[in-house]
C-alpha cells in the first residue's frame, strides 16, 4: 500500500454486485475521498464504473477470492449456483442460501483475511445481508466494521425470511432439520469452528431473520428514519439488546446530481432459483451508463415541470428486469409440486407499463403528463407495447435527479432504496412488489398513507392472461387515483419532513469516520 500522511484514514467498502446494497455506500466514500482519506471497495466487476466514479479504488471480489471464484461463476450470493450443480441441490432459492452460507464463508475469509492484512484499513464498512464475510475478518483481525443496512430496520429481515420459508413450502422444522442434515453444511461449520474459532448455527437461525454480524460491528447505519422503521419483534429486539447492537438511522443516502450509480445488470447462470423460460444469454453486466441520455431525461422532467405539467415516474427495480434469481425478467415462482405458477418478470412489467399508458397516455408528445419508464437492460423489453409519444422509455434512469426535478407519482417495484428516495422528495407512490423487503413496504406505504399497493399476481399456469389484463387495470387505476388525491402527497411530504431530520450522507460519514478514528487513536498507529 501506498504511504499516507498521519491523519488519513483508509476506509474498505464490501458490497455485493446488488444494486439497491451498493448504491447507498456510493455517496460515502465520495465524501471520504474528498476529505483527503483513502477508499477501496472489494466487490464485483459489473459495479467497477460506478465505484470509480466516486475517486475509490476498485479490486474484484473474484480476484481477491480464488478459493471461492477460481473454478466457479460469480453471482449475487457468491457463487450459490455452481455451488449448487457441485452438490446436486435443487432446492429453492432460501433454503439453498442457508445450505451454503457456511461454506460460502469458509471459503470467502482466506481472501478477505489477505486482503485485509494488507490494506490495513482503519474501519470496513460492508453489507450485512451478502458480505457477512467482511465483518467476519475484521473481527478475526481486530478491526472495527460498520454495517450498512439498506432495508427498513433490523425488524425487516423477519417478516422477508417468514416469506422466503412460506414460498420454500417447508415449515420453521423441517427446513432446520434439512440444513442439520446437510453433510457438507455441517463439515462446514466444523471446520470453521476448528480454523477460526466461529461458531456458525448448524440449523435455521433465531430469531428468524436476524443478522448475526451486527453484534461483531461498532454499529449499523440504516437507511431509513427510526419512525419509519419496520417494527421490531420482541424476540428480535430483545436478541439485538442483549447483543448490544447500535443502530444509527441516517435515512436515504442521496448523492451529488450527475453522480452515477449501479443499475440492473445482466448476469446468465446456472440456477439461483426455479428454471427460467427462453433465458438471455450473457451479454453486457454494466452499471446504469452516464452518458447524455440521462441529462436528456432530467431535463425533459424539469421542463415540463417548468410548462406545469405533471410528471409520472416508473421503475419496476432491477431484479424483475435483470436475470438473476427466482423473480428475473424470464422466472415463474414454482408451486408445491415443483411446477412453474405466476407472471414473469416480462409480464409482470408489460401489464405495469401498459397500465401506466392507459392512464396517462396521450397523442403528443406535449400533452398529458410526461411518463419516464426505466425499462431495464432486456433486449427490445417493451415488445409489442405501444408506447404513447408523451412517454420516454431507457434502460435506465438517473432516478434520484428525476425525482429532485420533481415527480407528481412514482410507480415504484418498492424496494428501500426507492422508497426513501421517493419520500425524501416528498413523492406519493404506486408500489407494485415483487419479492422480500418489497412487499412489506407496499404494505407500509398503504398505512403511511403515501399511497397504493398492488399486489404480484399468483395465476396457476394457463390463468397468466387474465392476471395480467386485471393486474393493468388495477396499475391504471391506482395511479390516477394518487394523481388525483391531495392527501397522498401531504403525507409523503410529512415523511420528507422526518427524513430531513435523520442527517443523510454528512451524519453517515461522521459516524464511519469517527469509528476509524477512535479505533486509530486506541491502536496508536501512525502513518503506513
Amino acid at each position: 500500500m501506498a504511504e499516507r500522511a498521519a491523519d488519513q484514514r483508509r476506509v474498505l467498502f464490501c458490497f455485493p454486485a446488488a444494486s439497491g446494497h451498493l448504491n447507498p455506500s456510493l455517496p460515502l466514500a465520495r465524501c471520504v475521498v474528498e476529505a483527503g482519506h483513502q477508499a477501496q471497495y472489494l466487490c464485483s466487476e459489473p459495479m467497477r464504473g460506478a465505484i470509480e466514479d466516486t475517486g475509490a479504488s476498485f479490486h474484484a471480489v473474484e480476484s481477491a477470492m480464488p478459493e471461492l471464484y477460481s473454478s466457479r461463476q460469480a453471482d449475487l450470493i457468491g457463487a450459490m449456483g455452481s455451488l449448487q450443480e457441485e452438490h446436486g441441490v435443487t432446492d429453492g432459492f432460501f433454503i439453498t442460501w442457508q445450505k451454503f452460507s457456511a461454506m460460502h464463508l469458509e471459503l470467502q475469509l482466506p481472501g478477505m483475511l489477505r486482503v485485509l492484512q494488507h490494506w490495513a484499513p482503519d474501519v470496513v464498512v460492508y453489507d450485512p445481508v451478502l458480505c457477512a464475510y467482511a465483518a467476519v475478518g475484521a473481527s478475526l483481525l481486530k478491526i472495527p466494521s460498520v454495517a450498512l443496512l439498506t432495508f427498513a430496520g433490523p425488524g425487516a429481515r423477519e417478516p422477508e425470511w417468514r416469506a422466503f420459508l412460506e414460498e420454500s413450502r417447508l415449515s420453521f422444522g423441517e427446513a432446520d432439520s434439512e440444513l442439520k442434515h446437510f453433510e457438507p453444511h455441517v463439515a462446514a461449520v466444523r471446520r470453521l469452528k476448528d480454523a477460526y474459532g466461529i461458531d456458525c448455527p448448524l440449523g435455521l437461525r433465531r430469531p428468524l431473520g436476524k443478522l448475526e454480524t451486527l453484534a461483531l460491528s461498532e454499529l449499523t447505519l440504516v437507511t431509513t428514519a427510526e419512525h419509519l422503521q419496520n417494527p421490531l419483534s420482541r424476540e428480535m429486539a430483545a436478541a439485538y439488546q442483549a447483543e448490544g447492537a447500535r443502530f444509527e438511522y441516517v435515512g436515504a443516502l442521496l448523492d451529488r446530481p450527475g453522480a452515477r450509480r449501479a443499475g440492473t445488470h445482466k448476469e446468465h447462470g446456472p440456477g439461483t432459483g426455479p428454471a427460467r423460460e427462453n433465458p438471455t444469454p450473457a451479454s453486457s453486466r454494466a452499471p446504469c451508463p452516464n452518458d447524455p441520455s440521462q441529462d436528456a431525461v432530467v431535463a425533459s422532467v424539469a421542463a415540463a415541470r417548468a410548462a406545469k405539467r405533471k410528471v409520472v415516474l416508473v421503475s419496476m427495480g432491477t431484479i424483475i428486469t435483470g436475470d438473476t434469481g427466482a423473480w428475473c425478467w424470464h422466472s415463474r415462482a414454482l408451486d408445491a409440486d415443483g411446477k412453474p405458477r405466476g407472471l414473469t418478470g416480462r409480464e409482470i412489467c408489460h401489464a405495469a407499463w401498459a397500465g401506466t399508458f392507459d392512464a396517462f397516455g396521450a397523442d403528443r408528445a406535449e400533452s398529458g403528463p410526461l411518463v419516464v419508464i426505466s425499462v431495464g437492460p432486456q433486449k427490445d423489453p417493451l415488445g409489442e407495447l405501444a408506447v404513447p409519444p408523451n412517454a420516454i422509455c431507457v434502460p435506465c434512469v438517473a432516478q434520484v435527479d428525476v425525482l429532485r426535478a420533481g415527480v407528481d407519482v412514482f410507480l415504484t417495484h418498492g424496494g428501500q432504496n426507492s422508497m426513501m428516495e421517493a419520500l425524501s422528495q416528498g413523492t406519493p407512490l404506486v408500489v407494485c412488489p415483487g419479492t422480500g423487503d418489497q412487499i412489506t413496504n407496499g404494505g407500509k406505504a398503504v398505512r403511511l398513507g403515501v399511497g397504493k399497493n398492488i399486489d404480484r399476481p399468483d395465476p396457476v399456469l394457463g390463468s397468466e392472461m387474465a392476471a395480467a389484463h386485471a393486474y393493468r387495470n388495477d396499475v391504471c387505476k391506482a395511479l390516477q387515483e394518487v394523481l388525483s388525491t391531495p392527501s397522498y402527497s401531504e403525507e409523503a411530504a410529512g415523511c420528507a419532513r422526518l427524513l430531513a431530520r435523520t442527517g443523510g450522507v454528512p451524519r453517515a460519514v461522521d459516524l464511519v469516520l469517527g469509528t476509524a478514528e477512535g479505533w486509530h487513536k486506541a491502536a496508536g498507529r501512525g502513518g503506513a
